[in-house]
């Protein structure tokens, strides 16, 4: 009872400042934005779920919600999911929404394909389950990772080891480098680099390796044996006058000079995103890529390709690196794998890593590493189905035919005055507000302006990611040429409400 009276006193005194715009204003408050949502604003997402009757509503749930504010859980209705279609999902009193981030980066084949379906069903009453520890395992898994060897040509992979998420992988991918190096004799090559803003997961090690704070904040992470580099984002940190090419450059030299501080023999690994993700969607520069592989190759640091959001046909090629002309040692897949109707994530591993496991685990007796689901035949029956349906509907020319649409009909909102940078590739996207378009006049943070869009966007009957002031959207690869245009209306209703909104709030400074 004292801990929730502290709780609400917090956010009462938290939320103050922003009651204010609130109550001077008579439409907003007839949207639904009244003081027990007012919160909202200062987290990473928005909902616009009522408090009233006519809502459904779980508020106060059971379920330790990730990624969500205990508040939210406590004092507002969560949006409750309950059936999909196609490039749509419905909530439980049946409002319709574009789902324009495919779920979490994930649902490539839409909400409703028949075939994923019935894959699993066909598994489920053949084998449920059975899992691929010494040496048993189950045709489904055998395939799949036959299927993915084939798929994967940017470099030479020899084997596949399956996971159930993509931030499993990224944390097995830590292991395998560890048990590689120590067989090779080199217990002090260890570490890891990744990059400021990078998502790689929430498990101990993969939030590690993520680059964004909060994942580490009050989880005693990151871990020491992680080290973080520059985050590639040319609007964002370029220097005045500096050119695409100048800043790479300027990014590989440093890298190599933290490579040659902490000393390259004690420099395992590097991991990077093709185009990172929940960072807020930010492209490499021109000629990033082939600068920073060339840094690592030089110092026999082995390359991380984290493909999970990027992967089989996210960018407009089948993968990440063969837009980038990546040349990994090892790679992490997962979400759109089985397009997301069942949790399977894998890994592919080069001949030169895959024989040294191999060796070392004859002279120990047992590569001892696995989950009991790795390799789950319903899940690997899915994701069988979903590769085919790539294969066959030819899913890269299909993004690449919607995507100039999507990319410019979203671009053509840059003149606004409160966004800073719309930016993109193939079906991701990502928007940052900031005032006077420059990166370094962010809005304040109490006026919430990503959230606000946020919750514009469910109101017109579409959902979009949020992280504070950027917008992320990664849409199903099936969306049909009109529901682009569904999307990109959508996005402009809550863009012009957004722009009143700042107008409201800069009036009354």
């Amino acid at each position: 009872m004292v801990t929730s009276k502290l709780l609400q006193s917090s956010l009462k005194s938290q939320t103050g400042s922003f009651t204010k715009h609130l109550s001077a204003s008579k439409r907003l408050s007839e949207n639904l934005y009244q003081i027990p949502l007012l919160a909202r604003f200062y987290g990473t997402d928005a909902s616009l779920q009522k408090e009233d009757s006519t809502t459904n509503g779980f508020k106060g749930h059971d379920m330790l919600a990730p990624f969500t504010a205990g508040w939210q859980s406590t004092d507002v209705h969560p949006l409750v999911i309950e059936k999909s279609e196609g490039s749509y999902v419905y909530d439980v009193n049946g409002k319709k929404y574009l789902d324009s981030l495919a779920g979490l980066w994930c649902t490539a084949l839409g909400g409703s394909e028949p075939r994923l379906v019935a894959a699993a069903t066909a598994q489920l009453n053949t084998l449920p389950f059975y899992h691929s520890f010494w040496n048993r395992t189950t045709k489904p898994s055998l395939d799949l990772a036959k299927e993915l060897l084939e798929m994967f040509t940017a470099s030479k992979m020899a084997k596949v080891f399956f996971t159930n998420s993509g931030s499993e992988a990224n944390d097995t991918q830590v292991k395998l480098v560890w048990y590689y190096n120590n067989a090779l004799g080199r217990p002090n090559k260890k570490k890891f680099i990744a990059r400021q803003k990078s998502y790689h997961g929430s498990t101990l090690i993969s939030a590690s390796l993520s680059g964004l704070p909060a994942l580490h904040q009050k989880f005693d992470l990151p871990a020491p044996f992680v080290l973080h580099t520059d985050c590639p984002h040319y609007w964002r940190y370029a220097h005045p006058g500096e050119t695409e090419e100048e800043y790479s450059t300027r990014l590989a030299n440093n890298l190599e000079d933290l490579i040659l501080k902490e000393g390259p023999e004690t420099i395992a690994a590097f991991i990077a995103e093709p185009v990172m993700g929940a960072g807020g969607v930010i492209p490499p520069p021109v000629t990033y890529f082939e600068k920073v592989q060339a840094v690592v190759k030089k110092y026999d640091i082995l390359f991380i390709a984290d493909e999970v959001i990027c992967a089989f046909g996210r960018l407009g090629t089948m993968f990440g690196c063969d837009k980038y002309s990546i040349k990994p040692d090892l790679v992490s897949f997962a979400k759109a794998l089985s397009s997301a109707y069942m949790p399977i994530g894998a890994i592919l591993v080069s001949p030169e890593v895959s024989e040294v496991i191999h060796s070392q685990s004859n002279t120990l007796g047992s590569f001892s590493h696995g989950f009991t689901y790795s390799g789950h035949p319903v899940s690997c029956a899915v994701a069988i189905e979903a590769l085919k349906i790539y294969k066959e509907r030819n899913i890269v020319e299909q993004v690449n035919k919607i995507a100039p649409k999507f990319q410019d009909g979203l671009k053509a909102f840059s003149d606004s005055p409160i966004i800073g940078e719309i930016r993109g590739t193939g079906l991701i996207l990502g928007t940052e507000f900031a005032d006077n378009k420059s990166p370094n006049e962010p809005f304040p943070p109490e006026w919430g302006i990503g959230a606000y869009f946020g919750a514009q966007c469910e109101k017109h009957g579409m959902l979009v990611r949020v992280s504070g002031d950027n917008i992320m959207m990664s849409p199903p690869f099936i969306m049909s040429p009109a529901e682009v245009d569904e999307l990109i209306s959508k996005y402009g209703k809550a863009l012009k409400a957004t722009e009143e909104r700042v107008k409201e709030l800069k009036s009354q400074q």
